[in-house]
């Protein structure tokens, strides 16, 4: 009977034969489904269980988005300083130092430009996993010289917000990131040149007060996040119940604040089609 019932108690491998299983081998979306990491990878990091989309970051939009993932980063070297010496639960510059540890970034957002679909493009990022990609004196200067960069050479700017909003531990130098950042912005209107706004999961706070409802086109991936407050302040203030779906992309889309949903494997023909109609030239082949 020994085929079915184990004879000895107990797990008996040698702890030398033990194996770990890698990190990152599998994904669990938030609806429960399982998903291999290199076929999420292939599948543009969208569940193909559900379609949810994944949290990425530059790494990863910059793949997508860049031909051969080509690109010439801009400013990489720029870091967050501690003007107000803040501390909370720890110092603000020791948290600073934790993130960039922690995500081998130096801030929450990161500038390139490279050839997308065969012309230049300039794309800021913003990297959620960097104190939740919260807004502070550096990240609104990479933008700001971003656009500046785009200016000089006339290409075309795209901004992926992916925020929790201003950076506390940076207060009110935080908040002015909304006034440069929609100026320059405002710089790059004038002179037509083309700027696509891409909101993911989650855009709110000031990064949705500034930069991110500011396009030529606003657009987002599916069921992103995107608001100033969060429902519960909201609910708090309005004092009524919110829709369920409240603050959704396909939410804000019917409310007419964006102008499309881009589904992320579709993300970079999309991009390319609509500055080629805004610059009224040829489209180029999907």
């Amino acid at each position: 009977m020994a085929w079915f019932k184990r004879k000895e108690k107990g797990i008996q491998t040698a702890t030398e034969q033990k194996k770990d299983t890698p990190v990152g081998l599998w994904y669990k979306s938030p609806t429960g489904k399982i998903v291999e990491a290199d076929e999420l990878a292939k599948n543009f990091y969208v569940s193909p269980e559900d379609d949810y989309h994944v949290r990425i970051g530059s790494k990863e939009y910059f793949s997508i988005l860049f031909d051969d993932n080509k690109f010439k980063e801009l400013d990489p070297n720029l870091e967050s300083k501690d003007p107000l010496h803040f501390v909370d639960t720890k110092k603000y510059s020791d948290r600073l130092k934790q993130a960039q540890e922690k995500t081998k970034l130096k801030d929450a957002v990161r500038t390139a430009v490279g050839k997308s679909k065969g012309r230049n493009l300039v794309i800021a990022c913003m990297d959620f996993s960097f104190i939740g990609g919260s807004m502070g004196s550096v990240v609104g200067e990479k933008i700001a010289r971003a656009i500046d960069y785009s200016i000089k050479k006339k290409i075309p700017f795209m901004m992926i917000s992916k925020s929790g909003g201003a950076r506390m531990m940076e207060a009110a130098l935080s908040l002015m990131q909304l006034a440069k950042t929609s100026a320059k912005l405002a710089q790059l209107s004038e002179l037509g040149i083309p700027y696509i706004s891409l909101c993911t999961d989650p855009t709110t706070g000031g990064t949705t007060a500034s930069y991110a409802m500011l396009g030529d086109i606003n657009i987002a991936e599916p069921g992103a996040l995107i608001g100033f407050a969060g429902p519960r302040v909201v609910k708090e203030a309005t004092g009524k119940d919110l829709p369920e779906d409240f603050q959704t992309s396909e939410f804000l889309l019917e409310h007419g604040f964006l102008d499309f949903i881009v589904h992320r494997k579709d993300l970079k023909n999309k991009v390319n089609l609509y500055i080629d109609l805004i610059q009224n030239q040829a489209v180029r082949a999907s």
